[in-house]
Parts: C-alpha cells; structure tokens; sequence
C-alpha cells in the first residue's frame, strides 16, 4: 500500500510548529518540516524541539525560507505533500515595532510564496497561522469573526492581516482552499523564551524582578498549545474552502493572576517592576470559538491552571 502523502509544516521547529509536528507523527502521518532557523531565539532550543520528531523515519526536515521559491519547491515536492500548515513567520508585537520591513518582508512576502507554490504544485489546501492581534484595540469581547479588523495597531498585526487577504485571493483565483487560524495567546512547554509567561517565570527562578508594562490589568486569551494544534488539526483536515476561525480558549486571564498562578506553581515570590503600557500593546484579546466549534468540533479542554502546571514541569525537565 502507498503511503499517505506527507504534510508540510513550515516554521516546523518554533513552539507552536514542533509540537504540531509531533501531534501528527503520533497520528501516524508523514511530515515534511520547512524552517529557516531564524536567529530570532537560539537554533540549539529550535533544534531540541525538534528531537523527538527527528528520531521518526517519517519526518523530513528541510532548512529553508518562505521567501525561497525554489526552498519551497523542493519541499512541496517531497512527497509531494498532500497540504500545508503555513506557521513560518517573523513573530511578535514588540519587534516588529522596530523592524516592520523584515516583518512586511517575510510574512506577507513570504506567505504570498506559500500560497503561489500550493497553486503550482496542485496542493489543494493550507492552514495559514494568523493572529488575534488582527482584532486591534477594543474595550469589549469576546471577539467573533465577523468583528471588523480594518485598524490594527502594529505592523506584526498587520502583516497576519495581509495574509488573510491574500488568502482570500488565492482562494478566489485559484480555489485554494485556506483556513486563516486566528491564533489567540498560546502557552505551553516549549514557549518562546520572549513570551510572558517562559520570561517571567525563568526571571522568577533566577531571583529576577519580572517586568510588566501597565498595571498588570490587561487580559489575554491564554491557549494551551496542544489544544491549539487539536484546532489545526481539526483544520488540516477538513477543508472549508475559504474560512477564517478563531482559536482560542474562550476566557480571558489577567497578566496579575498569570504571576499569582507561577508564584504557587513555582514556589517562588515575584518582584514586579512596572512599566509604561507599550506602543502596539493591546489591552484584551479574547475568543469566541463558537464558529470552531461548530465547523471543526474545536473545544479546547485544558484549565489554565493544569497548563501552567504542564507548562512549569517542562521547564523544571530543561534545569
């Protein structure tokens, strides 16, 4: 029997990307992973991610950018692959202050690569990363899809709104199918050491003071990674033609009760250090998931607390 054709990730070593890879592996699915290492945190953490997935005979891992149309040829070739989930970016609000060429350059130029060499190659569906950053600033939630997204605040969240929009039009020309996955704030093992939760904790054990910009007031949809990958999944393998979903937890927890959580957790008492609300900060983010769930049968199960526990016990597995 011919085996199934592969899956291709890209961004295939990061937080988000390693632990869909190995979701897949253990489904019995062959994986084609697309990174291009990024400098962006240590190539060491990203290569770790990647180790259980590396030891697998069905997973190929290929280096190279989005921005490459040969890189992506090569990889889409592979197999060929059956589809994409298109996770390959330049991440983060707070950088992409200081950088929005190389944001603009990578994530809509980049995600434009994509979705051309799909069309060419006759890989009929992706699964294209987006971001809840894409909602903006507002005052009141939870935040639906059909909310109106014509004002984000930074360039990061503009760059993910791009790529909805040239989803949209490759769907339209092409009738390649796309999910856009509105990703709300993901958590878990294997956190990019520039997100609040890994930073505030690794702080914390050093004897550290923890940051926080603002009063520590502002809420986030917080959302356990492997629930998040459970929606993309879900995704990759039901096809809607064109959709745009939101994946999130559907709650929202404040950056105060995200220290008061570690504190218990880690044993360990925090020295916050307030700082000024950062240029591109939002002060909410928030998901209605309804629409996953009647569309893919998403319901995220993990408590937040149980995730940060999860969470603490990898870290304390890496000392």
């Amino acid at each position: 029997m011919t085996p199934p054709s592969p899956v291709l990730v890209t961004g295939a070593a990061g937080f988000i990307g390693s632990t869909l890879v190995d979701r897949l592996l253990a489904e019995g699915r062959r994986v084609v992973g697309l990174d291009s290492f990024d400098p962006f945190y240590p190539e060491a953490q990203k290569r770790a991610n990647l180790e259980q997935a590396m030891a697998s005979g069905a997973f190929q891992l290929q280096r190279g950018d989005i921005r490459d149309a040969s890189a992506l040829e090569r990889a889409i070739g592979t197999g060929p692959v059956a589809a994409i989930v298109h996770l390959a970016a330049l991440a983060g609000v707070r950088p992409s202050l200081e950088r929005p060429g190389d944001y603009a350059d990578v994530n809509v130029l980049g995600s434009t690569r994509v979705f051309d060499a799909a069309v060419c190659a006759g890989v009929s569906h992706v699964v294209f990363a987006s971001s809840s950053s894409v909602y903006g600033e507002r005052s009141e939630g939870p935040f639906r899809e059909s909310d109106p997204v014509e004002r984000p605040i930074s360039p990061y969240a503009a760059t993910k709104r791009a790529g909805e929009l040239l989803a949209h039009t490759f769907h339209h020309i092409h009738g390649l199918s796309v999910t856009c996955a509105r990703i709300f704030t993901a958590y878990g093992p294997r956190q990019r050491p520039d997100l609040a939760i890994r930073k505030f904790a690794e702080r914390m054990l050093a004897g550290e003071p923890i940051h926080v910009f603002g009063d520590g007031s502002a809420v986030r949809d917080f959302t356990f990674v492997e629930d998040l990958v459970s929606g993309l999944v879900a995704a990759l393998d039901h096809p809607l033609g064109f959709a745009v979903l939101n994946f999130g937890a559907g709650r929202t927890i404040s950056v105060n009760e995200v220290i008061a959580r570690l504190e218990s957790e880690l044993g360990v008492a925090a020295r916050v250090e307030h700082l000024p609300r950062q240029r591109g900060d939002v002060t909410r983010t928030w998901a209605d998931v309804s629409q996953a769930r009647r569309q893919l049968g998403y319901a995220p199960p993990t408590p937040f607390d149980d995730g940060i526990a999860r969470f603490v016990a990898w870290l304390g597995d890496r000392a």
